[in-house]
């Protein structure tokens, strides 16, 4: 399928103009988190994880922290729901953890909407069709956050992502951003960087319900 000239020529421009207005008019906010996530949490203040990008190239995204690192007396971490603070549960419940992923969005790893990245060990245990998700620089949010997130299982949202890869325009766009600013003021599709609230995916046949 051939790209269209908005994807081709004007998407990469466009998310970095908004990425870069959206850090300097946000600059206040980004400083405050961070300081708070420095007193309440710890240190490091940022969350960065590899997650496969365009064509599955595999880059550091940032989130900010959200977890201590808290750990038990083999030296191993704390379950994932033990080491969430109150703190952590707010800003993940305001999407504010995810302000970070906009120097993504600046440095071209990520774009303001695309399939969400997953985890590098998922690369291997998509089907032909899922793989399509890579085509495209994954998105700060997409069609499957949208869309139900958490009430989709992983076949649903993979359907998603490669309708919305399918589908690119410019309109498509501005309603996906709009759509998103919305379920971030009623407080919807809480994402995670553990498995607090999601189920691992293990493949196309394990006839399991996995949540994202």
């Amino acid at each position: 399928m051939k790209n269209s000239f908005y994807e081709r020529k004007i998407k990469r421009k466009l998310d970095f103009l908004l990425s870069l207005s959206a850090l300097i008019l946000l600059s206040p906010v980004l400083l405050v988190v961070a300081l708070l996530v420095r007193i309440k949490i710890g240190s490091p203040i940022l969350f960065s994880q590899p997650r496969p990008g365009l064509n599955g190239n595999v880059f550091n995204m940032y989130k900010f922290r959200t977890m201590t690192n808290e750990k038990d007396k083999e030296g191993d971490l704390l379950p994932d729901h033990i080491r969430l603070t109150r703190f952590g549960q707010f800003l993940r419940s305001t999407s504010l953890d995810e302000l970070p992923g906009l120097f993504n969005i600046l440095k071209g790893d990520m774009s303001i909407i695309g399939p969400r990245p997953l985890l590098v060990q998922y690369l291997p245990l998509y089907s032909e069709e899922q793989q399509k998700r890579h085509n495209v620089r994954p998105g700060l949010s997409g069609l499957a956050q949208v869309s139900g997130r958490n009430l989709l299982t992983w076949e649903e949202k993979f359907e998603l992502d490669v309708q919305y890869v399918n589908n690119i325009t410019f309109l498509n766009d501005v309603k996906l951003i709009m759509l998103t600013v919305k379920k971030v003021f009623i407080k919807e599709g809480i994402s995670s960087e553990g498995h607090v609230t999601i189920e691992p995916f293990k493949g196309n046949d394990s006839g399991e319900v996995k949540l994202s």
